[in-house]
């Protein structure tokens, strides 16, 4: 359970800090580097290594907290065996993967309850999410993952810490994929595939109003500037909380420009 502190509205979210504005006539498209300044997202974080540390700084229930822990030592155990994240992140899993998703939950679609996780790998930030919106009524998270044995991780985590998700082991590209989802009101992924190619595996799945949030690295400017020879759309860049170098991409209004391909859809998950 969330506390009220981490809800998008009570932290009035939208209220940012505007580094740099570009607004190109033929597209449309805004690109901004935001810096969260208010509530707990006033600061990028210390290093978060333990359950206490991320409680202090996300202000989440004690419950929240158990199964957050509960995810993290199962992918311990399992990492050692299988390769679920870089090995030499196994020591630091509170601050590279479990902080690193949770700083997407203040900016989802305010009241949201349906999300997918392209390219889910170990979970991360689906799992993540799903068990922060685990008491939001009829919140889901479908998890989108074509290996079988991460597939497997995926859902003795979630049958572990009662995450409302569905696991959907098959292509993300695939139109079985796609039917059995429909349109969400928001969409995920990290560490997946170049931007451009991205969107093209998320086109199906959006709404007019749906929010695409990708965790990016340094390299997010560049992707979104190569991306706009082929897509129409509205973003906003966020300074990573847990990664100097890192963006969180936020995109909405997305079209695919007249006369041009919806680019190339493949890409591999964590």
């Amino acid at each position: 359970m969330l506390l009220p502190l981490t809800d998008r509205g009570a932290l009035g979210a939208k209220t940012r800090l505007r580094d740099a504005v570009s607004s190109p006539p033929e597209t449309g498209e805004r690109k901004v580097l935001r810096s969260t300044r208010s509530g707990s997202l006033a600061r990028s974080l210390s290093h978060i290594g333990s359950p206490e540390a991320f409680a202090r700084e996300f202000a989440v229930s004690r419950e929240t907290v158990d199964r957050l822990s509960i995810y993290a030592d199962l992918l311990r155990q399992w990492g050692k065996v299988q390769d679920l994240v870089a090995p030499s992140t196994l020591d630091d899993i509170w601050h590279r993967h479990i902080s690193d998703s949770a700083q997407l939950w203040p900016l989802l679609p305010t009241g949201a309850k349906t999300g997918a996780d392209l390219g889910s790998g170990a979970g991360f930030p689906g799992l993540v999410l799903a068990i922060l919106g685990r008491d939001r009524q009829n919140f889901k998270m479908h998890l989108v993952e074509a290996s079988n044995r991460k597939c497997s991780f995926l859902r003795e985590v979630a049958r572990r810490c009662g995450a409302p998700v569905e696991i959907e082991c098959i292509r993300i590209e695939q139109l079985a994929t796609q039917s059995r989802i429909g349109a969400v009101e928001f969409v995920t992924a990290r560490a997946l595939a170049p931007l451009a190619s991205l969107l093209g595996l998320a086109k199906p799945l959006l709404s007019d109003t749906t929010r695409a949030l990708f965790l990016k690295g340094r390299d997010a400017s560049k992707e979104v500037s190569e991306a706009q020879k082929v897509w129409r759309f509205q973003s906003e860049l966020t300074a990573s909380r847990t990664d100097p170098a890192g963006r969180i991409v936020e995109i909405w209004n997305l079209r695919s420009l007249e006369g041009s391909r919806d680019g190339d859809q493949s890409g591999t998950g964590q």
